[in-house]
């Protein structure tokens, strides 16, 4: 039997397409839901559903962002082949992209039995939603916005690529509130502060996804219910995406705040009485 039933996965797909590249933290969301539904968090084929579904929500980033990832990925082929043609942005950018996905892999690895582990308890994603809502608001007060897309440098790179491993060991945190707040610090505007969130995540958690596959058709869950997991979640996620784009051309993130620390602290609540478990 399925540790994950079809209406199960539906739900969990929205939440994470919607909630995977708003800086709300999916991990944790997908961690409420998950109790509140009496999934064991714990199990490992849980876990690896909760990753695969992750790439249901990257397939809805790569669709979206084709022609730019064409493009990167087409000047970086040009300079491997043509010495001439490595002084293009877009084929540094590349290298960057690169580059900066190899501490959050090392530290991924090296810290699993943690992170699956008392780091994966709900008290910890209540905090680190908290904690994190600070972080947000302390880098929109110190943002100067004074930097766009084509002004990325490897040094942005490798610091917003290793804020991913703040919501890697503290999920609550959100990937994308740490680097969309740490891009922000870096004087990058908005709207490249969140493209370069999108681009950044695209490896670390397409290998993340790919890498809990095992787990997730071990036979705790169904084929289908992982398919249905990752088709909504695709979905929902392209839509989101389009939204969040839309939303940070005209506003600052201090909505995204608010909401985290009420959600922060109503999972506090719910863990007080006991109405889940950590």
């Amino acid at each position: 039997m399925s540790a994950i039933g079809l209406g199960q996965a539906a739900l969990l797909g929205i939440v994470e397409g919607l909630t995977e590249f708003l800086p709300v933290s999916s991990t944790g969301h997908l961690k409420l839901v998950e109790g509140l539904m009496n999934i064991p968090v714990d199990d490992d084929a849980v876990v690896g559903f909760t990753a695969v579904i992750q790439v249901g929500a990257i397939a809805a980033v790569f669709v979206y962002f084709f022609r730019d990832i064409a493009r990167f990925v087409t000047a970086w082929v040009r300079g491997l082949a043509d010495r001439r043609e490595r002084d293009a942005h877009d084929y540094k950018f590349t290298w960057w992209v690169i580059y900066s996905t190899i501490p959050i892999v090392v530290v991924g690895l090296a810290a699993k039995p943690l992170i699956d582990g008392p780091l994966g308890s709900l008290w910890v994603v209540a905090f680190s939603l908290i904690v994190g809502s600070g972080v947000m608001w302390a880098a929109e007060q110190m943002a100067r916005f004074k930097r766009g897309e084509d002004q990325v440098t490897v040094k942005d790179a490798m610091i917003v690529g290793c804020s991913q491993i703040l919501a890697l060991l503290f999920p609550g945190f959100s990937r994308s509130g740490a680097t969309i707040s740490t891009a922000l610090v870096r004087d990058l505007d908005r709207m490249a502060a969140t493209r370069l969130s999108f681009f950044l995540g695209l490896p670390a958690l397409t290998g993340a996804g790919l890498y809990e596959l095992k787990d997730a058709t071990s036979g705790g869950v169904s084929a289908s219910a992982l398919a249905v997991g990752t088709l909504v979640s695709f979905v929902v996620a392209y839509a989101s995406i389009a939204w969040l784009l839309k939303f940070v051309a005209r506003h600052s993130f201090n909505s995204f705040v608010v909401y985290r620390i009420v959600v922060g602290v109503v999972i506090i609540g719910l863990l007080a009485t006991n109405v889940v478990d950590a």
